[in-house]
């Protein structure tokens, strides 16, 4: 059952924010009524999602929730109450680097004629932000070549190679 309609608690973005975006807009973590502000439509941006109904939507934030180490972040559009970026966070236990934590960064996406606010940095910044507050030693993601100078200029640093083998029909 979920405790909150929150993915995880507000405090953890920092007092500073709210003040990176722009007026009319709410950085925030995910919320379960997200579904129906289009955050699956969001995401369809960036690659297939697929057919995920509301209950799915559910059942797989609940998860997220009660494991911990999920950190999804969008930006809402008040006036519209449409979901217009994300950014998601998952937290690494490690045995290595004494028992130490990786953040990895994935799924930053900003909806079609939402593009030139910066909300791409924005989100990538704030989740720098928990990864160093939550004691990451370092926070890493993979992205298209075409994205490496945003990435960049967001202060990420090229690094060593990714690998990937998809299952089949996923």
């Amino acid at each position: 059952m979920v405790h909150s309609n929150s993915l995880f608690s507000c405090a953890v973005l920092g007092a500073a924010a709210q003040s990176a975006v722009p007026d009319g807009y709410e950085l925030r973590p995910l919320e379960l009524t997200d579904f129906r502000k289009g955050y699956i439509d969001c995401l369809a941006n960036l690659t297939v999602v697929g057919d995920v109904t509301e209950q799915l939507f559910a059942e797989s934030f609940e998860e997220m929730q009660r494991a911990g180490g999920y950190f999804v972040v969008v930006i809402e559009d008040l006036a519209s109450q449409r979901i217009v970026a994300t950014g998601t966070l998952v937290v690494e236990q490690k045995f290595l680097r004494m028992c130490g934590r990786v953040g990895h960064i994935e799924d930053i996406v900003v909806a079609e004629g939402q593009e030139g606010k910066r909300f791409g940095k924005t989100i990538v910044t704030r989740l720098l932000h928990i990864a160093e507050t939550l004691g990451c030693y370092k926070s890493i993601l993979d992205c298209a070549e075409d994205n490496v100078p945003f990435y960049e200029k967001c202060g990420l640093t090229r690094k060593a190679v990714q690998m990937a083998l998809y299952a089949p029909n996923k």
